[in-house]
């Protein structure tokens, strides 16, 4: 622990995180923002890449807001047209009494070639 530091996080998708945990809050870990995009099992596993996880992107959840109730815990939905939009009341309705706060974020395409504002001034 530093002085005078108040706040100690990490941005995660969850997977490792159960098993992480102890030794990150013995660490001084107080903050937690955790990338959730879906509810769906088979669109977790392919947004975090690994199939056969063997976690469902609820449960991962559910196990961290009550793993978690002594630390400030974030999740941030990115929303996706044609991917994820149909599910935003299902999660709001999922997460609406967790011990966490949400944001929904929108989706922005960016390929490293060219400048956030080009992109916007390119769909004009």
């Amino acid at each position: 622990k530093i002085e005078g530091l108040k706040t100690i996080a990490v941005t995660t998708n969850g997977i490792n995180l159960a098993r992480l945990l102890p030794r990150l809050k013995e660490a001084g870990l107080n903050a937690i923002n955790i990338s959730l995009d879906t509810l769906v099992p088979a669109k977790f596993e392919f947004i975090v890449r690994r199939k056969g996880t063997g976690l469902s992107s609820k449960l991962t959840v559910l196990i961290l807001a009550v793993m978690l109730c002594l630390l400030f815990l974030q999740v941030n939905c990115v929303v996706m047209r044609g991917f994820n939009e149909d599910e935003l009341l299902g999660f709001v309705d999922f997460t609406k009494d967790l011990p966490l706060d949400v944001r929904f974020i929108e989706y922005m395409p960016f390929d490293g070639k060219q400048s956030c504002l080009e992109i916007l001034h390119g769909m004009e």
